[in-house]
């Protein structure tokens, strides 16, 4: 059984594999998920290696292979199905809130358009929500077009986590923030889009992103 961050380290493997050819890098994924150093992402790659889910190959940089037991889990979690292969996994309903721009900002958070089951040890204590992703400027991350975020509501975030950032309380957008110098950088994870600077006064956090799911 995957605990929650072996389940969110395979996402974010296979989506970054997906998207670019290659795994992320071990910086990356201690980003992506929270942890202090480089040696927790060794054990968690060292133990979906163990149980199956993924195969190092050789003599090749940064180069994971994403096997059928890993995809039949990232299946289960996009359909609300549990696999035995996984154990029992308990799923949560999710508001999905609309479109969220991956891309050139659109609309704000619209109303509740629909539910998505979400494996509940992807989600933390606070409330979430979740949106459909629009635009390809963040495919660096393995976010595409197309799929659904899930959404940790909050109004803060630290310096380079992902967030959903309201720009004048009116363009609703998804991408990495940081802080420096008194401003506020939105940055794509696709070189083909140009990073905003702006002040904080413009920039309104309405949450940080938790989890990514994609159906197939």
């Amino acid at each position: 059984m995957l605990t929650k961050k072996q389940m969110r380290l395979l996402q974010l493997i296979h989506n970054t594999v997906e998207a670019t050819g290659v795994a992320p890098s071990f910086d990356e994924m201690k980003d992506q998920l929270n942890l202090r150093s480089k040696s927790g992402v060794h054990r968690m790659v060292v133990a979906l290696k163990e149980k199956g889910f993924i195969k190092r190959l050789d003599n090749r940089a940064r180069a994971l292979e994403i096997l059928p037991k890993a995809l039949n889990a990232l299946r289960a979690a996009a359909s609300g199905k549990a696999p035995d292969s996984l154990g029992a996994t308990a799923f949560v309903p999710v508001a999905v809130m609309g479109r969220i721009a991956a891309g050139t900002p659109i609309e704000a958070l619209q109303d509740i358009a629909n539910e998505v089951p979400v494996p509940a040890d992807l989600l933390g204590k606070g409330e979430h929500y979740a949106l459909e992703v629009v635009g390809d400027s963040m495919t660096g991350l393995g976010i595409m077009d197309g799929d659904t975020v899930v959404i940790e509501k909050r109004d803060s975030a630290r310096s380079g986590d992902v967030v959903v950032a309201l720009v004048d309380e009116s363009e609703a957008t998804l991408k990495r923030m940081y802080q420096k110098a008194g401003m506020v950088e939105l940055r794509a994870a696709n070189p083909q889009y140009e990073d905003r600077r702006l002040p904080p006064e413009r920039v309104r956090v309405q949450g940080r992103l938790r989890a990514l799911l994609r159906r197939y």
